[in-house]
């Protein structure tokens, strides 16, 4: 399947993108993290969160489909 991934601030600039996509046979968040991150060895130690249809998510969840955020950290207030 097709996954379209969203980079936003320092995550884009350690990608030099702001969206791409990826081919990957069904799986979880995390297998396709490992592909994100063999490309672009930087976010390794990025830290980030993830979210799959605009809600955070954990890697272990199952990919659907739908597009991937990846999120620098932030704070509310």
């Amino acid at each position: 399947m097709e996954i379209r991934i969203r980079y936003f601030g320092e995550i884009a600039e350690k990608t030099g993108c702001f969206e791409e996509e990826f081919s990957i046979d069904n799986g979880r968040v995390l297998d396709l993290i490992a592909l994100v991150i063999d490309k672009y060895p930087k976010l390794e130690t990025a830290d980030f969160s993830v979210a799959q249809d605009k809600i955070i998510v954990n890697d272990k969840i199952k990919l659907n489909g739908a597009e991937i955020a990846l999120l620098p950290p932030f704070s509310g207030g």
